[in-house]
C-alpha cells in the first residue's frame, strides 16, 4: 500500500534516492542560512532589536545544512548537485517572493516594508517547513540514524513558526496589519505552486532513481495536483492567519551549538 511512509522509506533506503534528498535539503537549508544573515546584517536602524533572533534563524538553517551533509558523510555519500527545478528557494526569489539575493548581495539598509515581507514569507515557508518535519517526526522519530536530527530540526522549525507569528503581530499592533495581510496571501498562493511543481520534480527524479512504473508515477502525481487543489481553494488560508503563539520569544537566546548531531 503506498503511504506517505512507506514512500520515505523506499526514498531512504536507496542510497541515490536519500543522496538526492539530503542534498537538496542541505541546499535550501544553507540558502536560508546565508539570506537570514544578510537580512540580519541589513536590518534598518529602527529594527536592531530583531538582528539577533534573524541571526538565530540563520545559524538553525545552517546547522539543518550541517545535518543533512553529515547524515550523508554517515552514509559515506558526496552530495549530488541540485537540479534547478528542484530548487524551492531560488523558484519562490524567481516568483518576486521574499527579499531578491540581489539586494541582500548589497550593503544599502533595509526597510521596515522590507522586513515585514522577509517575516511574511518565512511565516509561509516556516509553514511548510514545520508540517513537513512534523511528518518525518511522526513516522522517523525513533529512527537509529535520523531520529535524532528528525526531532531536532522539527522542533527548530515549530520555533521558527513561532518567531514570525510573534513578530508579525507586532508589526500589525503598529499599524502595518493590512500589509502584513496583503503580502501574506500573495505568498501563499505563489508557494502553493512553486511546492506543487517543486514536489513533481523531486517525484520525477526519485522515480527515475527508483525505476518506478508509470502507473506508480502517475498516481504520485495526482497525489501531488489534488493537493494543490485542495491548498489553492482553501488550504492556503492556514498559511496566512496570525496567533499568539505557545512558545513565547523562540528565537530569544543563542543557538544551542553542543546538541548538534548526524
Amino acid at each position: 500500500m503506498l503511504s506517505a511512509k512507506s514512500l520515505f522509506e523506499e526514498i531512504l533506503d536507496d542510497d541515490e534516492s536519500f543522496r538526492l534528498f539530503c542534498s537538496i535539503a542541505a541546499s535550501g537549508e544553507s540558502q536560508g542560512g546565508w539570506e537570514n544573515a544578510r537580512i540580519a546584517a541589513l536590518v534598518p536602524a529602527s529594527q536592531r532589536d530583531l538582528a539577533p533572533k534573524i541571526v538565530r534563524h540563520g545559524a538553525d538553517e545552517d546547522k539543518h545544512g550541517r545535518i543533512f551533509n553529515a547524515l550523508l558523510k554517515k552514509r559515506g555519500l558526496p552530495p549530488v548537485e541540485v537540479p534547478s527545478e528542484t530548487d524551492y528557494t531560488m523558484l519562490l526569489e524567481g516568483h518576486g517572493i521574499g527579499l531578491a539575493h540581489f539586494r541582500l548581495s548589497g550593503e544599502e539598509p533595509l526597510s521596515e516594508r522590507d522586513i515585514i515581507t522577509y517575516l511574511a514569507h518565512s511565516r509561509v515557508t516556516e509553514q511548510r517547513a514545520s508540517e513537513q518535519m512534523r511528518l518525518l517526526r511522526k513516522h522517523f522519530a525513533d529512527h537509529p540514524d535520523l531520529g535524532r536530527a528528525v526531532k531536532m530540526i522539527s522542533n527548530d522549525e515549530d520555533n521558527h513558526l513561532a518567531y514570525c507569528h510573534e513578530e508579525l503581530l507586532r508589526f500589525a499592533r503598529a499599524g502595518h496589519g493590512r500589509r502584513i495581510q496583503r503580502v501574506l496571501r500573495e505568498c501563499a498562493l505563489a508557494e502553493i505552486r512553486v511546492y506543487r511543481d517543486v514536489s513533481l520534480a523531486v517525484m520525477a527524479h526519485m522515480g527515475a532513481l527508483l525505476h518506478w512504473s508509470r502507473a506508480r508515477a502517475a498516481v504520485l502525481a495526482a497525489g501531488i495536483h489534488a493537493m494543490y487543489a485542495y491548498e489553492r481553494l482553501v488550504g492556503w488560508r492556514r498559511m496566512v492567519s496570525l496567533a499568539q503563539p505557545e512558545r513565547r520569544d523562540p528565537l530569544g537566546g543563542p543557538a544551542v551549538q553542543e546538541a548538534e548531531y548526524a
